[in-house]
Parts: structure tokens; C-alpha cells; sequence
């Protein structure tokens, strides 16, 4: 199995990024990666002012998957996510939504140990980890890796886990699929800024749709669809969820538009996945049961 090292990374998604690694269609591989703060805080007396904030939030890679071209959708299944044994965590005033609540710059390495995440002496958080990063490169100008857009980048989703499918739309030749700033633990909204910060290995399996049309990531588990929108801001990530989860359930489902609509309003949850990134991110859960009898796919 291949093995992308942790030193061959970006800080943008870019159609002249150089591939690292070239994978064939349905080939098992896996990326090796840092922390979203490239590894520059180790104790707790390195502060978030002190680190080099041009270099945050690499992600490791591209990966040219042989194949894929503009058009197509590259499936990426998270067959496993391993997380180092510490993580770290950061609270700065005014950065985050709870930021103007921060009394001072503080740091805080967090153990893992048996399958826990260890905050203090007495929570321990069981293990759920997640990818903050993935995408792949947009047909358009560079997209540095902490904004999250149509070709995936800093989504903070944490259904984007180990067992799920994720859906990345094809905008150049090879897709250029990288992935990084991995979560021990996270909740909805990433509200303090960052969740457990870890570096870790993330082991996936890619194939290629040819001809499908994707306007934005899609994410696939046992029991749910979920589609993946953002937007400059909450109002705008959500309009543009509703849209393409529109586009998604029409696309697939032989009802008229008024039937979609109201399925939105019964077997439909809009989440939020992040609120602190330079767009937002909002996600919407389509319930598969529901829609057994239509046998919907991608």
C-alpha cells in the first residue's frame, strides 16, 4: 500500500499544485498527516501568537488519480482514521464564535489514551475522528486549505469519518485529491475555533464516477445522505444546502418539485458544521430509509 508522508503537503488547493503520488482507479492508499497547526504546538507554553499562521492547515498530498478528468466525481471511502497519542487544543481572544467570552491566550494538550481524548481529570471524551480537511483542486484560482468551498477544502464535518463515502467533484485532470487537520473529537460548529487537533493516518479507497454531475461535496453513510454547502455566511451556506439538496433528491426521484420540497420539511435535518472558517458550512441529512423504495444511488 502506498503511503503519502506527512512532509508532502499544501497549504492550497491548486490546479499547479505538483502531484506527490499517482494512484490508479479503485487503489487503496493512505495519507500520513500533521496537525492543523503543522505541528508548532508541542506544550502548553506555545501560544497561537507565536506560531506561524501562514502555515496552517496543511494537508497532505495531491494525489493524481489516474482517470479522472473534469466532469467526473472522484469517491474517496475513509476506510480508517488512526489519531496520534496527543492532540491540542487552543482558546485566543476574539477568534472563534466564542471569542469575546476568552479571558487569555491559552493552549492545552490533551493525552489520548484507550480510545479516549483526556481534557482534564475528569472528562474523558470518547474517540470520534474526523477529516477537516479534504478537497480536491478548484478549475478556478487557488483556494488556501482553511476556506471551505464547492471543492471541498476546510469543511469541518464531522460526518466526514471512518465507515462514510465522500463525493468530490473533478475540475482538473487527476482531481489532485489532498486531505489533512485531522479531529480526535469534535462537535457541531467547531464554535472555539478548533476541536482536538491531532495528526494522524488516514487509510482510503478511490474510484471514479465518469460523467456525473457534482456542484458540491457529498458525503454517503449507512443510513444517511448528506449534502454539503458553504457560504459566506449562514444565511447564504444554507440557501445554496437547500438548492443543491434540491438538485440532488429531483435529480434522483421521479415526484414533482412541490413533492421534494415537502420530503425536505419531513425526512430532511439541516446541521451546521462550522461557523468559524472564512465561509461557513452547513450540511443537510436526507434519511435513506424513507426512499427504500426508490433506490436511490449517486
Amino acid at each position: 500500500m502506498k503511503i503519502i508522508p506527512k512532509n508532502h503537503f499544501v497549504y492550497a488547493m491548486s490546479k499547479d499544485n505538483v502531484a506527490v503520488e499517482r494512484v490508479a482507479d479503485g487503489e487503496v492508499f493512505a495519507f500520513d498527516t500533521m496537525d492543523a497547526f503543522s505541528n508548532q504546538i508541542v506544550s502548553e507554553t506555545d501560544l497561537f501568537e507565536s506560531a506561524d499562521w501562514s502555515t496552517v492547515n496543511p494537508a497532505t498530498g495531491p494525489v493524481y488519480i489516474d482517470g479522472a478528468k473534469p466532469g467526473d466525481v472522484i469517491v474517496v471511502d475513509i476506510l480508517d482514521i488512526e489519531v496520534g497519542e496527543t492532540g491540542v487544543m487552543v482558546a485566543v481572544p476574539n477568534m472563534g464564535a466564542v471569542g469575546h467570552m476568552v479571558d487569555r491566550s491559552e493552549s492545552k494538550i490533551i493525552e489520548i489514551k484507550n480510545g479516549f481524548a483526556l481534557f482534564n481529570e475528569n472528562i474523558a471524551l470518547p474517540l470520534d475522528p474526523m477529516i477537516g480537511v479534504i478537497g480536491v483542486a478548484p478549475a478556478g484560482d487557488p483556494v488556501p486549505n482553511g476556506t471551505p468551498d464547492c471543492h471541498g477544502g476546510n469543511m469541518d464535518t464531522k460526518v466526514i469519518r471512518k465507515g462514510n463515502r465522500v463525493y468530490l467533484p473533478v475540475n482538473v485532470d487527476g482531481g489532485l485529491l489532498a486531505l489533512g487537520d485531522l479531529h480526535a473529537v469534535m462537535s457541531d460548529g467547531e464554535v472555539g475555533i478548533c476541536g482536538v487537533e491531532v495528526g494522524g493516518r488516514v487509510t482510503v479507497k478511490v474510484h471514479i464516477l465518469k460523467d456525473k454531475k457534482l456542484e458540491t461535496p457529498v458525503v454517503e453513510s449507512k443510513d444517511h445522505w448528506y449534502v454539503i454547502g458553504s457560504g459566506d455566511d449562514l444565511d447564504s451556506a444554507v440557501k445554496f444546502t437547500l438548492d443543491q439538496t434540491h438538485i440532488f433528491l429531483s435529480s434522483r426521484l421521479d415526484l414533482p418539485t412541490n413533492d421534494i420540497c415537502m420530503l425536505m420539511s419531513l425526512i430532511c435535518d439541516l446541521q451546521i458544521s462550522q461557523i468559524v472558517d472564512p465561509k461557513i458550512t452547513c450540511r443537510m441529512a436526507i434519511q435513506k430509509t424513507p426512499l427504500a423504495q426508490y433506490n436511490l444511488s449517486f
